[in-house]
């Protein structure tokens, strides 16, 4: 079986472990677009993750304007179609949340975090093959959590009784991606995601850091996100000679 083949049957495995989690208020809708937007995902998936990585970057979980809407991980949507070439038809969740709408491609919301960290990476290579020949990004849990009001809630922000089920599921399809992806390093985009990669990899070969997240929501990243992550990559030892 190809790679990439694999990845697409460890993602069934994660679809099928989320499925049965029922979550409580404060949340009231849960979206996976995994399953309504599988079209343009699995075109990510097989376009880009095809072939083991140097780097696998991980973010926290979908954007409401981003991969809610694409299926790609911060998937800005100008970039996903223009820079990735990826475009296809998203279906509508079910239940939908009426101040959360799913637009798919037609959706006319930037993501802000996926416009950041897309935007510096599409500048410093023209051709996306370019950056996934040795990177990859996904993101660790594939849920949006949406509270009645729209707002989103976070993984750590769920009860134990429920955050303990999506993290163990998502810990499991972690270990399984990098052991396909054979990564030299897992970089968290955010403390978050970083925390998550430690406790869930136990390769001592593997190693694992962060980067600043391209969020507005961060003080730090609205002073300037692409040429803080640029140096922190650099001081890794991942940005030589280009990032």
């Amino acid at each position: 079986m190809a790679l990439v083949d694999r990845v697409l049957a460890a993602e069934r495995r994660l679809i099928q472990d989320l499925a049965p989690i029922r979550f409580g208020a404060p949340v009231t809708h849960v979206y996976n677009p995994l399953v309504y937007a599988a079209r343009p995902h699995r075109a990510y998936l097989r376009r880009f993750a095809a072939a083991p990585k140097r780097v696998v970057y991980l973010g926290m979980n979908p954007g409401p304007y981003g991969m809610a809407q694409t299926g790609v991980p911060f998937g800005e949507i100008g970039l996903v179609r223009d820079w990735m070439g990826i475009d296809g038809r998203v279906d509508r969740p079910v239940p939908e949340h009426p101040r959360r709408p799913i637009e798919g491609f037609a959706c006319p919301r930037s993501e802000v975090s996926g416009a950041r960290l897309w935007g510096a990476i599409a500048e410093h290579y023209p051709a996306p093959e370019d950056f996934f020949r040795t990177a990859f990004l996904a993101n660790y849990c594939p849920l949006v959590f949406m509270e009645e009001s729209g707002k989103n809630r976070t993984p750590d922000k769920l009860p134990a009784t429920e955050r303990e089920p999506v993290y163990a599921a998502c810990d499991r399809h972690l270990r399984r991606l990098v052991e396909l992806l054979e990564p030299e390093w897992v970089i968290g985009i955010g403390k978050f995601a970083e925390a998550r990669a430690h406790q869930a990899l136990t390769n001592p070969h593997i190693k694992i850091a962060t980067i600043l997240h391209p969020s507005p929501a961060s003080p730090a990243a609205n002073r300037g996100w692409a040429p803080q992550a640029r140096q922190q990559l650099t001081n890794l030892g991942i940005c030589q000679p280009k990032c």
